[in-house]
């Protein structure tokens, strides 16, 4: 392949590739000696067929294994692309979100992360967020994602970004233990944390879980606050049901803009609210195609779809320059939606909890 199919992995947000051409340059990418991974590489002699000679099409991403678990232990040096060269301008190591044991590691490179807010920010405009507002987040900072997307979306799309930290995996397991009442308190105390940056700070956008967003909206003074300053409301990290928008958009926060993304770390992003669902039916997420895309399968036979309207279980793909992590088998359960016109996957909506993922609970808490 010429180096000019390769440029295809470098192309801007608002410009998409044909999804074959993009995986055919993705396999010369992550499996050439001179640019793929040292995971990749290692990996590809497992493998039962050649990436640079079968792998032609987005549909034959379905011949490779799921291999998210492996990379609970891969050393972080090993997922990055040598094509980045020797000083590679990485954001950062971020994690999953541990709730089904050790926690699964991937590396965002920095040209990834501009290319997904600037799609991201795209989005935001569609839904008709304010520019040059000032943010509060209230996420985790870190390991997962999220805080990272956050502080790049405030400074990119807004103005100053505030956040107050949030420690999900801290919450599940006092859930888990049986300490309820200790959880309350922490979420409590998170809310103390943002209702001071909301009474002295004019915040135009909150992003927020929507467990939090509840306890936000039991506070008066601070439902007042926000129908006075806030313009919109991000909400993403657990689900929030259709009849709940619809209360927040008619009753608790009127003409406050709500607009939800869902994603994972280990795709490295991110799918956002397609705009125009009515209220009281629940949201679909459209994603970051053809880079992310969602296929929403059988449980029990995941190389399987199920039909559209019904729901099933969630696999994620990436495909970039950035990773390689195609057939990610979620812990998450959605509804089968068509993609909108001229993008590949599904789009997803209804998203809900697994019971059990990898043998173990899930526990969502406040993230």
């Amino acid at each position: 392949m010429a180096r000019a199919d390769l440029s295809i992995l470098d192309l801007p947000h608002d410009v998409s590739p044909d999804p074959d051409d993009l995986v055919r340059a993705a396999m010369r990418w992550h499996f050439g000696p001179e640019t793929g991974s040292p995971f990749w590489l290692r990996r590809a002699a497992d493998l039962d067929f050649d990436p640079l000679a079968d792998v032609k099409s987005y549909d034959d991403l379905r011949l490779f294994p799921n291999v998210a678990a492996e990379l609970r232990d891969v050393p972080a040096a090993d997922l990055v692309p040598r094509g980045y060269g020797d000083s590679p301008d990485v954001v950062g190591v971020f994690e999953s979100g541990g709730t089904t044991g050790a926690p699964k590691r991937v590396v965002c490179p920095r040209d990834w992360l501009e290319k997904l807010v600037g799609w991201s920010n795209a989005n935001l405009d569609v839904h008709g967020f304010p520019r040059g507002a000032d943010w509060l987040g209230l996420t985790p900072s870190g390991p997962h994602i999220v805080g990272e997307i956050f502080r790049r979306s405030a400074l990119t799309h807004g103005r100053h970004g505030f956040q107050v930290d949030l420690d999900p995996r801290w919450v599940k397991r006092l859930i888990a233990d049986g300490k309820g009442a200790q959880a309350d308190a922490y979420a409590e105390h998170v809310i103390d944390q943002a209702a001071h940056v909301l009474r002295t700070q004019p915040i135009g956008v909150l992003t927020v879980t929507p467990p939090l967003l509840e306890r936000i909206a039991q506070r008066e003074e601070l439902v007042e606050i926000i129908n006075d300053k806030v313009k919109a409301i991000r909400w993403g990290g657990t689900q929030m049901d259709a009849d709940t928008a619809a209360l927040y958009c008619n009753d608790i926060f009127p003409g406050v803009t709500l607009y939800g993304h869902y994603g994972s770390t280990m795709i490295l992003g991110i799918a956002g609210q397609r705009h125009g669902t009515p209220l009281g039916e629940p949201c679909v997420f459209d994603t970051f195609s053809p880079w992310i895309t969602f296929q929403v399968v059988d449980p029990d036979d995941p190389a399987e779809p199920v039909a559209y309207g019904t729901r099933g279980q969630v696999v994620m793909h990436h495909v970039s320059k950035a990773l390689l992590l195609p057939n990610n088998l979620e812990r998450d359960t959605a509804i089968r939606v068509a993609a909108p016109e001229g993008r590949i996957g599904d789009s997803a909506a209804g998203i809900a909890p697994v019971a059990r993922f990898e043998d173990r609970a899930v526990i969502e808490g406040v993230y």
